[in-house]
C-alpha cells in the first residue's frame, strides 16, 4: 500500500500543481496581451502597471491569511476554493467591459490564486520526505514556469487565432475543470485517501486548533530570518515578475521594432529559466544539504545578468534572450528561501511560514509594476503605436536600473541571512541565540 501511494502522490500533486500553473499563467499573460489592453482601455503606462499589479495586491495580501486557512482546513479544501475564485475572476477578466471592471476582476484572480501554491507547498510538506522538499517545492514552480511559457507564444498565437478576450475565457473554463479533478482525488495526508504511512514522512494528524495558529504565526513574525527572506524575494521575485510578466514585451516591441509574437518567443525563455531553473537548483540543493550557500550565488548572478541590460540598454537580441533566462534560472536560487523557511518551523505551521514569505515576496510584485511604468511615463515622447503608448531608450535604462538596485538590496538580504543561519548551525547544542 506505501508504494501505491508513492506513485499516487505525484497525481496528486500534479492536480495541484496544474493549479499553480494556472495562477502563473494569469499573473504573466499581461505581457502578451498589454498593447491590446492599453488600447482597448485607453491606458497610461503607470496605468497599465496598477492594472497588471490589481492581480498581486490581493495576492500579496492573502499570503498570510491562505497559510492559515491551509493549515487550518487542508489543501484540497483550500484549492478547491481558490480554484472557484480564481476562474470566475478570470472569466469576468476575459469579458470586462471597462478598465474598472477590469481592475476589479484581475484582482479577484489574485484572490483565488492566493491559495494555491501555499496549498501545494503544504502537501508536498505531507507526502514527501524532507529531503525531497526543496526538489519538489523546485518541480512546483518549475509548473508555474510552464504556465508562463503558455502565457508567451503559445497565447499570441491563440489571440491571432481568435483575440485575447476569447483566449483568456478558455483558460478560465480550464480552471473550473481543475477544481472538479481536485475535488475529486486530492487528499491532505496518505492516511485520508486509505494508503500506509510514507517512510520519513509524518504528516500531523487532524488539523492544528486556533491557539496553536496564532502561536506558530507569532513565532515566525518575530524571527529576523523571516524579514531577511520576505525582504530578499520583494526585490528578485517582485522585480522579475514584472519584466516577464508585463514589461518584457513592450521592452522588445519598443526598442528593436519586433512584432509581439516575436517578442514573446524572447520572454518565453525567461519562463524555460524558471522551469527549469527551480528544479535543477532545489535538486542541487538537497543533494549538497545546502541551503544558503545557492541563495546567496543566486543572488549574485541575478544581479550580472540584468546588469548586461542596465548597462548596454539595448544589447544583442540573443544576448537580452540569455539574459532573462538567466535571471530567471538563478531566480529558482533564491526560491530555496521556502525551504528554509519550512525547515526552521514545526510540521504544523508548513503553510504559514510559507504564506507569511511568499506573502512578503509578492508585495514586489504589486509594488515593481506601476513603479516601472512611472519610470517609462517619464520619458514618453508622445508616440502611440496601435493606440498604445511607445516608450523610449532612456526610459527603459532608468526601469532596468530599477531591477538592478532591487537586486544588490537583495543581495545584502542573502547575505545577511547566510551568516545568521550558519552562526546559528555552528552554535554548540543549547546555546542562546544571538540577538543581532
Amino acid at each position: 500500500m506505501a508504494r501505491r501511494a508513492t506513485r499516487w502522490r505525484w497525481l496528486l500533486w500534479g492536480l495541484l500543481a496544474s493549479g499553480f500553473l494556472l495562477v502563473n499563467f494569469h499573473r504573466t499573460s499581461t505581457a502578451v496581451i498589454s498593447g491590446p489592453l492599453a488600447s482597448t482601455f485607453d491606458t497610461t503606462g503607470t496605468e497599465l502597471g496598477f492594472l497588471h499589479a490589481s492581480f498581486f495586491y490581493i495576492y500579496a495580501a492573502l499570503q498570510l491569511p491562505a497559510g492559515l486557512l491551509v493549515d487550518r482546513y487542508g489543501s484540497r479544501n483550500v484549492a478547491v476554493g481558490g480554484l472557484i475564485v480564481m476562474s470566475t475572476g478570470a472569466l469576468g477578466f476575459a469579458f470586462s467591459p471597462t478598465f474598472a471592471v477590469a481592475f476589479a476582476t484581475r484582482g479577484l484572480v489574485g484572490l483565488g490564486g492566493a491559495v494555491l501554491y501555499t496549498a501545494t507547498l503544504r502537501f508536498l510538506a505531507n507526502w514527501y520526505r524532507p529531503d525531497e522538499f526543496a526538489t519538489m517545492t523546485g518541480w512546483t514552480i518549475a509548473a508555474a514556469g510552464l504556465g508562463g511559457v503558455l502565457a508567451t507564444t503559445p497565447l499570441a498565437i491563440a489571440i491571432d487565432a481568435t483575440d485575447w478576450r476569447v483566449s483568456l475565457g478558455a483558460a478560465a473554463l480550464a480552471g473550473f475543470a481543475l477544481m472538479v479533478a481536485v475535488f475529486l482525488f486530492v487528499r491532505d495526508r496518505p492516511s485520508d485517501g486509505g494508503f500506509d504511512p510514507i517512510e520519513g514522512v509524518n504528516p500531523p494528524e487532524g488539523m492544528p486548533d486556533a491557539a496553536t495558529v496564532l502561536a506558530n504565526t507569532r513565532a515566525i513574525l518575530a524571527e529576523r530570518e523571516t524579514w531577511l527572506m520576505g525582504a530578499l524575494l520583494f526585490f528578485t521575485l517582485g522585480s522579475n515578475f514584472t519584466v516577464l510578466g508585463l514589461w518584457g514585451v513592450p521592452y522588445l516591441v519598443d526598442l528593436y521594432g519586433i512584432g509581439v509574437g516575436t517578442a514573446s518567443g524572447y520572454v518565453l525563455l525567461g519562463n524555460l529559466g524558471l522551469l527549469t531553473g527551480s528544479p535543477v537548483l532545489g535538486t542541487l540543493s538537497d543533494h549538497f544539504g545546502s541551503r544558503t550557500p545557492f541563495i546567496v550565488a543566486s543572488t549574485v548572478v541575478f544581479v550580472l545578468a540584468y546588469g548586461v541590460v542596465f548597462l548596454t540598454v539595448q544589447p544583442p537580441l540573443a544576448v537580452f534572450g540569455v539574459a532573462l533566462f538567466v535571471a530567471q534560472f538563478v531566480g529558482g536560487g533564491t526560491l530555496l528561501s521556502y525551504t528554509v523557511a519550512k525547515e526552521r518551523h514545526a510540521a504544523s505551521a508548513s503553510a504559514t511560514v510559507t504564506g507569511v514569505v511568499n506573502g512578503m515576496g509578492w508585495f514586489g510584485a504589486a509594488i515593481f509594476p506601476a513603479a516601472m511604468g512611472a519610470a517609462l511615463d517619464a520619458y514618453w515622447t508622445g508616440e502611440l503605436v496601435d493606440g498604445a503608448r511607445s516608450y523610449t531608450a532612456a526610459g527603459y535604462r532608468v526601469a532596468f536600473g530599477l531591477v538592478v538596485a532591487a537586486g544588490l538590496v537583495a543581495l545584502v538580504c542573502a547575505v545577511w541571512l547566510h551568516l545568521r543561519v550558519h552562526r546559528e548551525e555552528a552554535r554548540p547544542t543549547g546555546a542562546a541565540p544571538a540577538d543581532d
